[in-house]
Order: structure tokens, then sequence, then C-alpha cells
């Protein structure tokens, strides 16, 4: 499953284009009302999708130049940013939404292939810049689920909800805290562990469902787990 960003730009462009025309259904009202995230109307939302595409345009220009470019000022100032832009109308959303995702557009053609390899550090720790168009694409596609407003895991492209489903098995794998898992998706032999596979349940199902499951975007309803019983509990994970 590739990260290589300059695959992955186009598929940056289509989630965008999903997302733009989905934020041109909402008026005022459905601005307003909550979104799938404890605490955060859709408008905290939309305008978090907005300054994320400033911050990790931040992140490219220290991988283009070298200088230290922090993705948010600081964690208080995230959080300011998404308040003060989360009650605004939603023409101004929608103009918010495109201009920064322009820009980040514009930050990845910038990028000389050598800037790829540098390091950066954002607000969770230090990241390799070619990762950082993925991150953009997992961060539009994810919360435009929480937007709560049509779009869904099963609307999520198959190679994305594969990706999602590989990075979000690795990184539970090496925590304590997570219950024992094999991940078997529809259609294929190919399995993911999470945890020592041997007498572990076996939870099946496309693999974006999988993966919404294991991130808190869904109910797992879709799923089967073999030998019959609940689906164990995931933890939180980013």
């Amino acid at each position: 499953m590739t990260t290589d960003p300059l695959l992955l730009t186009g598929e940056v462009d289509d989630a965008t284009a999903r997302l733009l025309a989905t934020a041109e259904t909402l008026d005022a009202t459905a601005v307003a009302a909550p979104s799938l995230l404890p605490g955060w109307t859709r408008g905290h939302v939309l305008a978090h999708l907005a300054r994320n595409a400033d911050g990790l345009r931040n992140l490219l220009t220290a991988a283009r130049t070298g200088e230290d470019v922090p993705m948010y000022a600081d964690p208080a100032a995230r959080t300011a940013d998404i308040e003060a832009g989360a009650a605004r109308p939603p023409a101004e959303h929608l103009a918010d939404l495109r201009r920064s995702a322009a820009r980040f557009v514009d930050a990845v053609a910038a990028m000389p292939v050598p800037a790829w390899a540098a390091t950066v550090r954002t607000h969770r720790g230090p990241m390799v810049a070619a990762r950082l168009v993925w991150a953009r694409l997992r961060e539009v596609e994810v919360h435009h689920v929480d937007l709560a407003a049509g779009y869904r895991p099963a609307d999520w492209p198959p190679a994305f909800g594969h990706r999602l489903l590989h990075e979000v098995a690795a990184d539970l794998a090496g925590r304590s805290d997570v219950p024992a898992l094999v991940l078997r998706f529809d259609g294929s032999r190919h399995e993911l562990t999470v945890g020592e596979p041997a007498g572990a349940p076996v939870v099946a199902g496309p693999a974006p469902e999988l993966a919404a499951w294991l991130i808190g975007r869904a109910d797992g309803r879709v799923l089967t787990v073999t030998p019959h019983g609940p689906l164990p509990t995931p933890p939180e994970w980013i």
C-alpha cells in the first residue's frame, strides 16, 4: 500500500472535491448541528479541516526550506483557531476550505524531490515529509465521515480503506492496551493480526468497515466475529 506523495496527490484532489460537494449542501442550521465528534459541531470539523491544510502546508514549507516551521503555533492556538472559525456562515466555511486546500496543493507542487526525505515536527511528533500527503488524505476522508452528512466509510475508495486499515492495525499491534485480534477482509485470504493470533477472535468484513470500527467511526454492526460473540472493544486510536 503506497503512501508515495506523488501518487497520492490525485486522491487528495478527489477526496477534497467530494468534501467540498458535501460542504456546499450545508446551510447555517446544518453547520451548527452536532458532528460525530463529541463536543464539535459540523462547523468545528470544517474549520479543523481548513486549519489542518494550512498546518500541513507549514510542514511542507519546513521540509522545503530547512527552517523549523511548526504545524501550529501551539496547541492552544490550534484550538482557538478552530473555535473562532466554527460558527462562520456556510459560504465562509466553503471559501476557507477551497483556499486552504489550494494552498496545500501549491505547497506540494513546490516540493523538490530531496525535500520529501526531510523530517518535520508535527503536533504528535516527528514525521517524514513524504507522509504528509497521506496525512492530508486521511484527515479529509475520516473527517468527511465525521460531518455526519451522508458520507460514510462505505463511500471511501477501496485503496484508501485498505491503506487506513493497514496503518491502524500496525499502530495498534505495538500497544499493550489492545485486545488480540485477527482482521480478515471480505474477498481476501489476507489477514492482519494485532497481538498474539492464537485463540484471538477473527473479525471479518469489508476493509473500510474494519478500519472505521477500529478508529471509532463505525459500530461494527456489519462485521462478523468468529467464534460467535461480541466485538472486542478497540482503544482510542488518534
